[in-house]
């Protein structure tokens, strides 16, 4: 009973205090610290601890899976190298630096110890930068970044803590660290992308958004669960799994589905993000219990966190330097290329069939194919150049390292022999609070003072006016069809039918271009609450569903001419010719009118 009172106490203070942070311009994920640490001193309430795996593989699992799902898997790829530099290099390097400061500064520790400690601080978590980030317009790309990083360096700290940590029982070679780590990531991307492709195809096969949905809580831990057991990375297994899925549910799963566990997922991931936050700052009081009793200098503990706190913030802004400067190379290098691009695809689009090229001959698949690719490059150039970082981006790429729940929670799974364990317990917990706070309430001030630009809107709406254009052609060719016809046994769909979804396209469309800045008005393509079904949702006519019921034919073309418009929309997401933010925008308005057709049962022949 007094676990469920304490759940429910906090499940009702994260709604209060995330509400309460949104008026008052604070990222919730600090307020609930601040709150926590509070609560955390009131006298009568129950000392506050968790099993740290409990955290580590009952939380942090589905809550990487969220965020991976959510994640553009074009933006994922196109900032790879930032991603897993911030991710990976620099959590080895954070690792290793701290791990000296904390040998020297704590006699006896040991190095391996100590390396344990600098995996526990190196990861960063990206939920309160995001928050912020969003709410001041920081442009798309920073947040991708940030986002990615969050995902991926949870997996390379825990790898490298599990390694320290073997290697404070054991000797260890630096060789068989280095071999460790690759095998653990390479097996837990096979995991990840065999348990997203088989997710995606068993859940196509489900016809009721309940069962949909319920099946998608328990794939963190399909993934998680096989990859740990053969010593592999559960986490980055998670994150991948993530990954793949949210990249091939548009052609797997139903609109209705993807809608509802969008949704859902947004919940669960609230919950157990401010829940994390909330928990962490609770666990003060504790702390401080135990270090009583062990009879710890708190002071130097707390000395040695600050310490600890300095450093990983200059290592980050001292790494983050030579980052930006290496991707605006790589943007002036694509200026040179794309003139380049632009003289193979024309000599690629003169290839007649037939035609032998370095000893294999050229056909219409393989024409094709190569034509993708050059525009896939192309559009990487250009998004490269469009969406550059320059040096006010990263400074708040630098100022954004903040430590979080999960640095608390892996401080707990040390071994019950380490030297110092209670001071390292606090150590990570004074980093974490520390980078937390004075990161975290800072930032808006310094992305104000940079005054950073954000997305181009107005590009933004063009590229949408456009997408619009190529929706709307296909849409056409559906409608103008020779060979169109029903699926009721009769030759052709009733003039009445064909009609009413020209008009409802045509309608509806005109408005999403309009408000998108479209030029061409008249352009069918999705818009947010409008387009194809846009009307009254019942369709033409009236009275019993028989054989030749125009309601039924009308839902059943409308279905078509948004299936065509789908398909249409996964091939400019294969050729990258536009940006996540339109493609997602496009997905959302046609999920949405899928989604509302496909809740209206099928009438009985």
């Amino acid at each position: 009973m007094e676990l469920t009172i304490v759940a429910v106490l906090g499940v009702i203070s994260i709604v209060a205090v995330a509400s309460v942070s949104r008026r008052l311009g604070v990222a919730a994920p600090l307020a609930l610290v601040v709150v926590g640490i509070g609560l955390s001193f009131i006298p009568g309430l129950p000392r506050i601890e968790a099993d740290p795996e409990w955290v580590l593989a009952g939380v942090l699992p589905p809550l990487l899976y969220a965020a991976a799902v959510r994640m553009p898997a074009v933006d994922f790829r196109r900032d790879f190298k930032a991603i897993a530099g911030l991710a990976v290099l620099l959590v080895a390097v954070t690792t290793l630096c701290t791990g000296l400061v904390f040998e020297a500064l704590l006699p006896g520790l040991g190095l391996a110890a100590a390396f344990a400690l600098g995996a526990v601080v190196s990861p960063t978590d990206a939920v309160a930068a995001t928050s912020v980030g969003k709410r001041l317009g920081l442009p798309s790309r920073l947040l991708t970044i940030l986002e990615g990083e969050g995902l991926v360096n949870d997996a390379s700290a825990l790898v490298l803590l599990s390694s320290a940590v073997a290697a404070i029982t054991h000797d260890v070679a630096f060789a068989r660290i280095g071999l460790d780590f690759l095998y653990a990531v390479a097996a837990a991307i096979a995991i990840g992308v065999a348990v997203g492709q088989v997710n995606v195809r068993v859940r196509a096969h489900l016809d009721d958004s309940v069962l949909n949905t319920a099946v998608t809580f328990v794939i963190p831990f399909v993934a998680f669960v096989p990859a740990e057991e053969i010593h592999a990375s559960g986490v980055l297994a998670v994150v991948v799994t993530g990954l793949v899925t949210g990249h091939q549910s548009p052609r797997f799963l139903r609109a209705q589905d993807r809608v509802t566990e969008a949704l859902n997922w947004q919940t669960v991931a609230f919950l157990l993000e401010s829940g994390l936050f909330l928990f962490m700052g609770l666990q003060l009081k504790t702390l401080l219990d135990d270090a009583d009793r062990a009879g710890v200098d708190v002071g130097k503990a707390v000395w040695i966190g600050l310490v600890a706190s300095v450093l990983v913030m200059a290592l980050r802004m001292a790494f983050v330097a030579p980052l930006v400067a290496s991707l605006r190379r790589e943007a002036s290098r694509a200026e040179t290329w794309q003139p380049v691009l632009e003289r193979m695809r024309g000599q690629v689009a003169d290839l007649e069939p037939g035609t032998v090229v370095r000893g294999k001959k050229v056909t219409d698949e393989r024409k094709e194919r190569l034509q993708l690719r050059i525009t896939r490059r192309k559009s990487d150039l250009e998004f490269a150049l469009a969406e550059s970082i320059g040096w006010r981006g990263g400074v708040v790429l630098g100022w954004s390292g903040m430590r979080g729940a999960i640095t608390v929670a892996a401080a707990q799974t040390l071994p019950a022999d380490t030297p110092y364990r209670t001071e390292l317990l606090l150590i990570a917990f004074v980093v974490a609070v520390t980078t937390l706070l004075v990161q975290g309430l800072s930032l808006p001030k310094v992305i104000r003072v940079l005054a950073i630009p954000g997305d181009d809107t107005a590009a933004d709406r063009a590229e949408y006016a456009a997408l619009l254009d190529e929706l709307g052609d296909r849409a056409r060719e559906i409608l103008d069809a020779s060979d169109l016809a029903p699926a009721d046994g009769t030759d052709r769909y009733a003039d009445i039918v064909v009609d009413r979804v020209r008009n409802d396209t045509r309608t509806g469309y005109r408005k999403a271009a309009e408000a998108a800045g479209g030029k061409q008005a008249g352009s069918p393509g999705p818009g947010p609450g409008q387009g194809p079904g846009s009307g009254s949702g019942s369709g033409p006519g009236s009275g019993s569903a028989d054989a030749t019921d125009p309601r039924e034919q009308y839902r059943e073309l409308i279905l078509r001419v948004l299936a065509a418009e789908q398909d249409e929309l996964l091939l400019a997401r294969r050729a990258g010719a536009y940006s996540s933010r339109t493609l997602g925008r496009a997905q959302h308005a046609l999920d949405i009118q899928q989604a509302r057709l496909q809740q209206i049962p099928e009438a009985d022949g």
